[in-house]
């Protein structure tokens, strides 16, 4: 399968550069995954209309840490961008360097008085390993002079960093926001709860895999990177429970879908953790997801491929064209659509 046969024409006005106020007032559009039928909503705390006490709500409650930061190289003094991906332990990271080619293993970096790194390895997707020295509790430094990994598709200056962070967010450790949670308020979460919506929680830290293209001409030839997830005990007896009595399970963006696929055998999801570099497109059976809260996705992305699996890469295609017509706001802070 080609790439290419996930492309649409999208006009840049159409990129949404801030999110809107409040969180909940974004618009949102319905795809009906069997027939294709698309609907509209003025608002997108009208997806109460859409949900019962016969479903079950799954967030990734991850918390973006200020992951990108600035310094420059020890020696030469020429400047350089450092973003945090994925923890190896004791203050060293996975990242992404630019620019990479003079970042050499060996290469001392200067961030703040406070804190500096070393280039200790190179990875396999032409990033680096960083051994990071704090003079001082690393996270708070971090969270003091870090920013907010916005993707380079948005070109305005986020003034609210908690604006780039769901609500229920809790455990640090992502590079990107699951952006189809930033819908969601306290109030229209206690709305969900008093229809009767079972909410689960579970895990995933988003890495690489946000930033990095699609590179192939053909899927298959895609390669994931990994990210990791946490599945509490408690949440798979909630969302086990419910699958036995015929509940449908709802994911909340593309991140609750991975987790939710990756930690399911046997039609059960697993407690427990793990890395997964899950690719799900065409063709892919779903396992335990039965419908998906999400945002609109770029051309030729693996998260378009994703929804294209759970409703039809036409019906996908047909939806975006139809969105593209009515002039809605896409990918982060854009405008939301329920898939069931």
């Amino acid at each position: 399968m080609k790439v290419t046969d996930f492309d649409y024409e999208l006009p840049e006005e159409l990129i949404a550069q801030h999110p809107v106020e409040p969180r909940d007032t974004s618009r949102l559009m319905t795809l009906d995954k069997v027939t294709g039928e698309v609907g509209h909503k003025a608002h997108f705390y009208d997806i109460v209309d859409e949900l019962s006490d016969n479903d079950v709500l799954v967030f990734n409650d991850t918390k973006v840490i200020p992951a990108r930061l600035y310094g420059h190289r020890k020696g030469s003094g020429g400047k350089v961008e450092v973003l945090l991906l994925t923890p190896c332990g004791d203050n060293k990271w996975e990242c992404l360097v630019k620019p990479g080619k003079k970042c050499p293993i060996g290469q001392a970096l200067v961030f703040d008085d406070r804190l500096t790194g070393t280039v200790v390895d190179k990875t396999s997707f032409g990033g680096r390993i960083i051994q990071f020295e704090a003079q001082g509790v690393f996270d708070d430094i971090i969270q003091e002079i870090g920013e907010m990994p916005l993707p380079p598709y948005i070109h305005e200056k986020l003034e609210d960093k908690d604006r780039y962070q769901t609500v229920y967010a809790r455990e640090k450790g992502s590079a990107a926001a699951p952006t189809a949670g930033l819908h969601f308020t306290p109030e229209l979460l206690e709305r969900i709860k008093a229809k009767g919506v079972t909410l689960a929680f579970v895990t995933l830290h988003v890495g690489l895999g946000t930033f990095r293209p699609v590179s192939v001409d053909t899927i298959e030839d895609h390669e994931m990177h990994s990210e990791y997830y946490v599945v509490t005990a408690e949440t798979a007896q909630i969302i086990n429970e419910a699958r036995k009595a015929g509940k449908r399970i709802i994911a909340v963006g593309t991140t609750s879908v991975r987790t939710l696929e990756s930690a399911t055998k046997h039609g059960e999801l697993q407690a427990g953790h793990d890395w997964t570099q899950i690719f799900i497109y065409p063709g892919y059976e779903y396992k335990m997801v039965d419908a998906l809260i999400t945002n609109f996705h770029l051309p030729q992305s693996t998260l378009l491929m994703l929804i294209s699996a759970l409703a039809g890469r036409e019906h996908c295609l047909a939806a975006y064209k139809e969105a593209v017509k009515e002039q809605y706001r896409f990918f982060s802070f854009g405008d939301a659509m329920f898939i069931r």
